[in-house]
């Protein structure tokens, strides 16, 4: 066992393409492959017994996605994620939640070894130990948003509110709407809960947005944002609009 190694975690439901991964890993210095995995579950128990270096890990597994696997893991025992996938389509989503790479199959043994040279040099750019008294971030700073052909990081600061639309969740923020393919549930997990709070099914507002509220009948409250939208809260969200709003 090399102590300088690489140690890598290969998460893929199809066996052909762990086999592939695993023997273009095994021509490369510097890797040692702890722990091969076939579905969400078990890559997520072989994460947090292991605690690996990277995790290469495809996205589309039966009943826990890539995704979901990273969202039911505390931010400080995620491994350097580089996905593995067929499908381009989740690439605004991997680039969300900080993956180190994507790699697109079929893809060359050029490419994960580029992709493992990013892991590297990002893996050399963070501390390994967080200096005394600071707090590692444990939400996204930034979300990436599409507007046409472009990108743009949207500060997690300028969102006031969150609002669900069919497929979509539309984002307000600075006077503009911003729509983001994602269920109003996963934005929330990535949100900070000391931040941001779900009032309704369908919406999530910024605390520090809300100007005023009116209670109204049935344990329901309107909450007026600085921008002057309104927006009224579900009955069923009574007690977490009430502790979130210092509510006496």
């Amino acid at each position: 066992m090399n102590p300088t190694a690489l140690r890598a975690v290969v998460v893929d439901d199809e066996a052909m393409s762990r086999a592939r991964l695993r023997r273009l890993l095994g021509q490369e210095r510097g890797v040692e492959v702890v722990a091969e995995c076939g579905d969400g579950d078990s890559a997520l128990a072989a994460l947090r017994r292991l605690r690996p270096d990277v995790v290469f890990l495809d996205i589309r597994m039966p009943d826990l996605s890539g995704f979901g696997v990273l969202q039911n893991l505390p931010p400080d025992q995620r491994p350097q994620v580089v996905f593995v996938t067929a499908h381009a389509e989740h690439a605004l989503r991997a680039f969300d939640v900080e993956a180190a790479d994507y790699l697109l199959k079929p893809y060359s043994a050029e490419r994960l070894h580029a992709a493992l040279e990013r892991v590297r040099r990002m893996r050399a750019a963070s501390p390994s130990e967080p200096a005394a008294g600071a707090v590692a971030e444990a939400y996204p700073q930034r979300l990436a948003v599409p507007v046409g052909a472009r990108l743009r990081l949207l500060a997690v600061e300028e969102i006031e509110c969150a609002i669900a639309q069919s497929n979509y969740v539309e984002l307000r923020a600075s006077g503009q709407a911003y729509l983001l393919r994602e269920t109003l549930s996963g934005l929330e997990a990535r949100l900070d809960p000391r931040r941001f709070v779900r009032i309704h099914r369908s919406r999530i507002v910024r605390m520090d947005a809300v100007r005023d509220i009116e209670h109204l009948d049935g344990g329901r409250y309107l909450l007026r944002l600085a921008s002057g939208l309104r927006l009224g809260s579900g009955a069923s969200y009574r007690e977490k609009v009430r502790e979130a709003m210092g509510l006496a």
